[in-house]
């Protein structure tokens, strides 16, 4: 049996125990949180969102009413917003049908596939026309790691030589700065699962004795937080190597035509960075379904609408706004994710991100 079956399995035989927290989770969140959603005049013509809830909705530009609302004009359906609190909740309201779609990142989309039986039906791409990133690391030209790279002695490892080395990471369970290259680390016998293989505890404990103590595992919102935190936390010299994404650079240092960096004022010259070879792609973030619940009409309406969010001014701002992206694509769960679990599958205790 795979580590991505074993994961299944045991998933599947806890599945009661770990949505019972989010069932509890998602049932009080209209008590929680004073936001004025509009509801569905007619259920049977309608579409629900699950989305996750954050302080950034009282803002204009952030609220989801204004996707519901599009999605309403270009589907005919009455469309209404299901208020929730993490990726969990999110799947749980589409596997229980309190929703109809919602949108997650990766690694949480791979785990509603393999152990819930949801369906992708479209998936973000990003302003260079792909579907997915690659998870890599960056380091500073000048750094002993950068040297066995570039030097073509097959003795010298650039990865065995990130041991002890203070990591800077987009955050905690984060495919891109975390899964995947803890997951290639795991498998290819750099880094050894500290503790208890199936709590997922373990991986921080992994991470800190691999790396170091003092690496960069932030909570959001924080300085060092996200694909450009990370960077940062590496250019300006609080850690050795960035785990991010291959865009990283591009996307947060504004590279111009002479690959010199014109953004904020820590980063650094392109020349003056290396990154290393790709630990594994990530799936760009995807919209989940529940095939046992939408009917294949209802599923090629939605795709379509999602698809037509690209053609026009209003729409692609609400992509922006509210699913940072730069548009969507029709696709499936094994079009889209068939390749993730083999990335994450390493990673100790990665079925508790259900809970």
């Amino acid at each position: 049996m795979s580590r991505a079956e074993e994961i299944g399995s045991w998933a599947m035989a806890n599945k009661a125990f770990l949505m019972a927290g989010l069932v509890l989770s998602a049932g009080v969140l209209y008590l929680i949180f004073d936001v004025n959603y509009e509801s569905c005049d007619d259920e049977e013509n309608c579409l629900t969102i699950a989305f996750e809830v954050q302080d950034t909705y009282l803002i204009w530009d952030k609220n989801p009413q204004h996707l519901a609302d599009k999605m309403s004009s270009l589907t005919g359906m009455d469309v209404e917003i299901y208020p929730v609190t993490g990726s969990g909740g999110i799947i749980e309201a589409i596997d229980k049908g309190n929703a109809d779609i919602g949108f997650v990142d990766g690694a949480a989309a791979w785990l509603a596939w393999e152990v819930y039986e949801l369906d992708v039906l479209a998936a973000e791409w990003k302003s260079d026309g792909r579907t997915h990133y690659n998870a890599a690391a960056w380091v500073k030209a000048d750094s002993e790691i950068a040297a066995a790279y570039l030097d073509d002695d097959p003795d010298t490892d650039p990865f065995a030589l990130m041991e002890g080395k203070k990591s800077c990471h987009t955050g905690w369970l984060k495919s891109a700065g975390m899964l995947i290259p803890m997951g290639y680390l795991i498998g290819n016998g750099y880094a050894e699962v500290q503790g208890d293989p199936n709590d997922i505890d373990s991986l921080r404990a992994t991470v800190t004795k691999f790396f170091s103590e003092d690496s960069s595992i932030p909570e959001g919102g924080t300085q060092y937080s996200g694909y450009k935190g990370a960077m940062k936390c590496m250019m300006t010299g609080y850690g050795d190597l960035a785990l991010t994404k291959d865009t990283a650079y591009r996307l947060y240092c504004d590279e111009n035509d002479d690959g010199v960096a014109d953004g904020d004022d820590w980063c650094m010259d392109l020349d003056e960075l290396v990154m290393l070879p790709s630990f594994g792609k990530a799936p760009s973030h995807p919209a989940l379904y529940n095939p046992d619940t939408m009917d294949i009409e209802t599923v090629e309406l939605v795709q379509n609408a999602l698809v037509s969010l690209n053609e026009d001014a209003e729409g692609r701002e609400i992509l922006s706004d509210l699913l940072n992206t730069d548009g969507m694509v029709a696709t499936t769960a094994a079009d889209h994710l068939g390749t993730y679990g083999d990335a994450v599958s390493n990673v100790p205790g990665i079925q508790a991100y259900f809970s």
